[in-house]
């Protein structure tokens, strides 16, 4: 089974009224769950840099009648490109984005992360596992996501099968 936003969404304890930041968004394949998950008082915000990619997200969650995504256009590795306000967010969640940030600016994107959630706010985190046969040519294995976020102040959580082609993690923010 290819990765299941639903499923994987589940892991994370999204409850009615979250606000929530989908970094690196992309056409809102995570986006749109979580915003029917958090209900019409909680809010996701979607950050991607390519804007034609926030449009469809706009016309994704048109056409699904899901109005408490804010879409934004922002950088989600360097502190502060977000653009959003210090400890917003309930929840985070980062799917199959990970790989696509040079090594050295993940350092960054993790406490781009820490900043924007609150103490105790978690963040999800879904990417690809190393030698499947559709994953890119670079990926960054488990053991080394789980390295990242606990050397900047996460606390692994759980670990889970989130489909065949990716692993999950779940962080907690000291």
């Amino acid at each position: 089974m290819f990765s299941d936003p639903d499923k994987n969404l589940a892991q994370l304890g999204l409850g009615e009224g979250m606000k929530v930041v989908d970094l690196g968004a992309g056409t809102g394949y995570y986006s749109i769950p979580a915003a029917h998950r958090v209900g019409t008082t909680g809010h996701v915000y979607a950050v991607e840099v390519q804007k034609d990619l926030l449009d469809k997200l706009r016309s994704n969650a048109n056409a699904e009648k899901v109005h408490n995504i804010e879409v934004v256009h922002g950088v989600i590795d360097s502190i502060g490109g977000t653009k959003l306000r210090d400890g917003i967010v309930d929840r985070a969640i980062l799917s199959n984005t990970l790989f696509q940030i040079e090594e050295k600016d993940r350092d960054n994107l993790v406490l781009e992360i820490k900043r924007l959630l609150k103490s105790g706010g978690k963040i999800l985190v879904v990417d690809w596992l190393p030698g499947s046969p559709l994953s890119p040519k670079i990926c960054v294995s488990r053991m080394t996501a789980e390295n990242i976020f606990t050397k900047n102040g996460f606390v692994l959580e759980k670990s889970f099968n989130a489909g065949d082609h990716h692993y999950g993690l779940v962080f907690t923010r000291n």
